[in-house]
């Protein structure tokens, strides 16, 4: 008797053409067989609600906690885990969201301030503490976080601050991003910003951060820090002419239209570059980390990931401007994580590290918190690698060569698409569905890519495709069929 996803394998190659399929009892390739994770182990007694990573030149791994505590973590790239130490480094902090070396100094993103911490005599433990920024406020308001970055290229740290609630910023500043310049300079960058999730750079340089779901953002989103832009959260506007911004403050959005619509009318405004559909590809957005390793990693090398608190996941994303706008993709990558997932970070060696939280907000992995890491063990998944627009319709390359048949069939493609409504209440459900048609395929002449032919492609729309008809040439299906395309604006060419 057939097992149940042969069957299924066995009807797509009818209908299809496909090739033949794996025999019947072989294993269905699974995300653990390329990247497996490794659960690093806590201490009894330290509770590990990770908020920020950061690994220091003698190759410990610095962890902060939402209970405001430092942990330096030695060996935490081991192959034993059980050669992995704890031992804290400060204490008496205030929810640390941000963490970042240099020169001695490990910068200290809290709720109320940017710090930074030294250890001056060598005893493993921080005695200096030093103030770089307090510019902004808070009050007592839960929601009221702070996320910071790395240092950028010119030597500054972003920092991202929450609105009071969802709906209000009772403290200045709040739903603002700034940069802090190497002498404590606050440089006020983007307004808009209503619940940060983490902040990270692409391999050209710019800074992102993940937006959360809630009023004025339908779904969950990556949305580019580009200095003097509106995110789209008009309450923070307030503090406009008090943060010294060139220009007259921007005209508040309309409740109730569309991103598409209200980005014409609103110069400063900028739409999400990609917009994580709730709940499918998870529902809290988290961590930003980017593969710099050139190839250390994967086949993914100057892509990012994203993480998921809710779902704990990890997600990627592929990114390209169109416009002088950045927009793009996002793609499953890897779940089954212990804990909701916070902060991300790649090292130089192609290890991506992930800390786990769940208090506040439950999460999929169950765990109230926890330190894992994801290493590439050397063999290629068939994934999709990367997918840009074009004027009349998407080109997909893959990881490896494609079956031709399958590939070439229309009918092994699913596309749909939808928005969301951008308005003052929470959230948005799915609006303005279409069903664009695939006219053609065409597939490269190495196999590892396709040119789909799309007609009506809608402005302003998530993208989804799903490519459960395509085969490898090895008869395999891909281990993520899916990707989500955020089309702010079409190619000309």
């Amino acid at each position: 008797m057939l097992r149940p996803v042969f069957w299924a394998l066995t009807v797509a190659s009818l209908l299809f053409g496909l090739p033949d399929m794996a025999r019947a009892g072989d294993p269905v390739p699974t995300e653990a067989d390329y990247y497996p994770l490794v659960t690093l182990p806590i201490p009894e007694g330290v509770v590990l609600e990770a908020g920020a990573l950061e690994m220091l030149p003698d190759g410990k791994l610095a962890v902060s906690t939402r209970r405001g505590e430092i942990y330096l973590v030695a060996n935490p790239l081991a192959d034993d885990p059980a050669q992995v130490k704890f031992a804290r480094f400060a204490h008496g902090l205030h929810e640390v969201l941000g963490l970042a070396y240099r020169d001695g100094w490990l910068y200290v993103t809290q709720r109320g301030e940017l710090t930074r911490l030294k250890d001056t005599n060598q005893d493993g433990r921080a005695d200096l503490f030093e103030t770089v920024s307090d510019l902004w406020e808070i009050n007592g308001d839960y929601h009221e976080y702070a996320f910071g970055s790395k240092f950028d290229r010119d030597g500054n740290i972003w920092v991202a601050l929450c609105l009071t609630g969802s709906f209000t910023s009772e403290s200045k500043y709040r739903g603002w991003c700034f940069r802090i310049s190497p002498e404590g300079k606050a440089i006020p960058t983007s307004s808009g910003i209503r619940s940060p999730g983490g902040l990270g750079m692409n391999l050209a340089g710019d800074m992102f951060y993940t937006e959360n779901q809630g009023p004025w953002n339908g779904a969950c989103s990556l949305k580019h820090l580009k200095p003097g832009a509106f995110l789209g959260h008009p309450a923070g506007l307030r503090w406009h002419q008090a943060a010294g911004m060139a220009g007259p403050r921007p005209k508040e959005p309309e409740s109730g239209s569309r991103m598409a619509i209200e980005v014409k009318k609103i110069p400063e405004l900028l739409a999400p570059a990609v917009y994580f559909p709730y709940p499918k590809m998870g529902q809290s957005a988290s961590g930003i980390a980017s593969d710099f390793t050139s190839g250390r990693f994967g086949p993914f090398a100057g892509q990012m990931f994203v993480g998921d608190q809710a779902a704990s996941t990890v997600m990627r994303v592929v990114l390209e401007e169109v416009d002088g706008r950045y927009q793009g993709a996002c793609l499953p990558f890897r779940k089954d994580l212990a804990s909701g997932c916070l902060p991300l970070l790649m090292t130089k060696e192609g290890t991506l590290l992930v800390g786990g939280t769940s208090r506040g907000w439950g999460s999929r992995g169950g765990k109230p918190y926890a330190l894992q890491r994801l290493a590439w063990n050397g063999k290629v998944p068939f994934e999709i690698h990367e997918i840009h627009a074009r004027p009349d319709g998407f080109e997909l390359s893959f990881t490896s060569a494609v079956d031709r048949v399958s590939a070439a069939n229309p009918k092994s493609y699913g596309l749909t698409t939808y928005t969301y409504i951008y308005q003052s209440s929470y959230g948005s459900p799915e609006v303005d569905p279409t069903t664009p048609t695939i006219d053609r395929v065409e597939v490269s002449e190495d196999g590892k890519g396709v040119r789909l032919r799309v007609s009506e492609l809608q402005r302003g729309h998530v993208h989804e495709l799903h490519l459960d008809g395509v085969r490898s040439g090895a008869g395999q299906p891909l281990l993520h069929p899916e990707v989500y395309y955020t089309l702010n604006a079409i190619p000309v060419k």
